[in-house]
């Protein structure tokens, strides 16, 4: 049975509109058609924005934001964290008649409670955040309805919120409102930091003349990533584990002599290893002291 097929058959359950259809918020639209929604409505303001809606939400008007709130019963608000508060407002002292739509957001930093002037107005808040990178480009749709949402909302509507992540393939996460911003900052430790710390390897390896770093890095970090997600600290490897107080030392005079900007985040990172095996038994007690000595 073609399941795609059939869903696009479906009579459309909810009008669905998107307020800022960037790479996110075009992506959740299609992933919401394919389930059997419909988007009806968008405000893009860019030409690029414009493109998208052309190229991924075809049944889509192009509408202003009060607009595209009458015309829908769910209403994405796909914009930058920053712009979120200023938006909800913004559409809330316009007056638009909100009561009994769903209005939600897919940004990471925040819970339902940024759409309080819309929820006292009569919108039914949801935060439902893709735990996703996006390029823009068709694979975000398949990597889409393989990753976890973070969903958030008042209890009352847990119910609709899973449902609307499942119906797009992808797993709900519950989080509570407090531990938004927790959550938030652990996905962004993790993922952004991760290519900068990549980057800076495969900077640090271009100067010690290797042609490839990026084959080189490949096997090691896919090998060292899998260790951490199954094993956590105990798929760690390397000097600070081992205590190689002298070779944790010669990797400081390397960096401050070749990339002095690099020592500061080694010094960091060797120092949470080391409270991290240390903690976990994996670094002997007289081991850490010597290593501890030399990372400060």
């Amino acid at each position: 049975m073609n399941t795609a097929h059939d869903t696009r058959q479906r009579p459309a359950r909810l009008a669905v509109g998107v307020i800022g259809p960037g790479r996110v918020g075009s992506a959740l639209g299609a992933a919401l058609e394919r389930a059997g929604h419909r988007v009806v409505a968008a405000a893009a303001i860019s030409e690029a924005s414009r493109q998208r809606v052309a190229a991924r939400l075809p049944h889509a008007r192009i509408l202003e934001p009060a607009d595209v709130i009458a015309e829908s019963d769910l209403v994405l608000l796909t914009v930058p964290d920053d712009a979120l508060a200023p938006l909800t407002n913004g559409l809330a002292a316009t007056g638009v008649t909100v009561t009994g739509k769903l209005v939600a957001h897919a940004s990471g930093a925040h819970g339902y409670s940024v759409l309080a002037p819309l929820t006292q107005a009569g919108a039914l808040p949801l935060a439902l955040h893709p735990v996703m990178t996006f390029t823009g480009r068709d694979e975000d749709l398949t990597r889409l309805a393989n990753c976890s949402f973070g969903v958030t909302s008042p209890e009352s509507l847990r119910p609709i919120a899973e449902a609307l992540v499942m119906e797009m393939g992808a797993e709900p996460v519950w989080i509570a409102e407090e531990y938004r911003a927790l959550y938030h900052a652990a996905l962004a430790h993790g993922a952004n930091h991760l290519v900068t710390l990549v980057t800076e390897s495969a900077s640090l390896l271009a100067q010690a003349g290797v042609d490839h770093p990026g084959r080189m890095l490949a096997p090691l970090l896919g090998a060292a990533l899998d260790n951490a997600l199954r094993l956590g600290i105990d798929g760690l490897s390397g000097p600070v584990m081992r205590g190689d107080a002298d070779t944790v030392a010669t990797h400081l005079a390397q960096l401050r002599e070749h990339a002095p900007e690099s020592v500061a985040s080694y010094l960091a990172l060797a120092r949470l290893t080391a409270d991290r095996a240390l903690a976990a038994g994996l670094l002997r007690p007289q081991d850490a002291e010597r290593l501890l000595d030399v990372l400060t």
